[in-house]
């Protein structure tokens, strides 16, 4: 599995099914401008993935918590 909340490249996200090289780096680009993702769903936030790949995805990702936060 993928963690989405980590410092993942883009040529990391780019093995996963469904996500090409433009996706990636807009992952990369939305998670440098908004921070680590708190939830799966938030990948949906990204310009060029929607509902139907999403679901395609879901079950190979995770959002870890942020490194040094007090959450339990």
């Amino acid at each position: 599995q993928c963690d989405w909340s980590s410092d993942v490249c883009s040529s990391d996200l780019e093995a996963i099914p469904g996500i090409g090289a433009r996706t990636a780096e807009r992952i990369v680009e939305y998670r440098q401008k908004n921070g680590a993702f708190k939830k799966v769903e938030d990948l949906m936030n990204v310009r060029g993935v929607g509902e139907k790949s999403f679901l395609k995805i879901k079950p190979l990702i995770t959002v870890a918590p942020a490194r040094g936060s007090a959450q339990e």
